[in-house]
């Protein structure tokens, strides 16, 4: 017996029942198995061509920003002007994944790129994307050694390079992705980040504070493309560290 299973065993025991008999175990591996979807709203069943939109949309409500770019080769141009708008140095932290080298970061010089885990001195950061969820306007942050969850949270500007192929209907969907991409081992990567919106919280007198547990300011740069790219073979092989 496991220790998952001993405490399962004890606790069955304090509420005075037996083993679960045999049929109920089926059962209960089956349903695991079949990862049937809850209930998933009408608004997230939109048609693929609508999705981005429908995105933007939820996630402009909480705040984020967007900008809209042809290409790859377009990034370091929106994300100077960007920084340059908001009156934010040129410096910032990047995430040393290499889905970011098809980027053409040397097209802007002005740039000071970085790469690794943020610090407390870091005042931006810069990240690709796992998927996003139109439902709710919500971008899906997994983590590894190329991708920290640090930079998520510990800069005041978070920016987050996202592919329009990779926005998903709902939140069913972006888990199913994470499921695909790599069957053959457990698919949860080590941390996954549910980000709708700059951070912000009223717990104190009701008065909106932006920046209490992550960015003051959330901006998505999107690669308009919807063809299906390298990112779609993004393998959890490289999530698992």
């Amino acid at each position: 017996m496991s220790g998952g299973e001993h405490v399962f065993a004890r606790i069955r025991a304090g509420l005075g029942r037996g083993p679960l008999e045999p049929e109920a175990v089926a059962k209960l591996e089956a349903r695991i198995a079949a990862h049937a979807p809850n209930l998933i709203p009408a608004r997230a069943r939109v048609p693929e061509d609508e999705r981005l939109a429908l995105f933007q949309r939820m996630a402009e409500e909480v705040g984020t920003t967007f900008a809209h770019v042809p290409s790859f080769d377009d990034v370091p141009a929106a994300l100077l002007a960007y920084l340059t708008a908001r009156g934010l140095p040129a410096r910032l932290r990047m995430s040393p994944d290499p889905w970011l080298d098809r980027i053409p970061w040397s097209s802007q010089p002005a740039l000071a790129i970085a790469r690794g885990r943020a610090g407390p001195g870091d005042l931006v950061s810069l990240t690709p994307c796992f998927a996003a969820v139109a439902e709710t306007g919500t971008l899906v942050l997994v983590s590894n050694g190329a991708r920290p969850a640090t930079l998520n949270f510990m800069p005041d500007n978070h920016v987050v390079v996202l592919e329009a192929c990779d926005v998903l209907g709902a939140y069913e969907d972006a888990f199913a992705k994470l499921r695909a991409l790599h069957p053959d081992v457990p698919f949860m990567p080590r941390t996954v980040n549910f980000v709708t919106g700059p951070s912000r919280t009223a717990d104190i007198e009701l008065t909106i504070v932006r920046g209490a547990h992550g960015p003051r300011r959330l901006h998505v740069i999107v690669r308009q493309a919807r063809a299906r790219s390298e990112s779609a073979e993004y393998r959890l092989d490289r999530v698992q560290a």
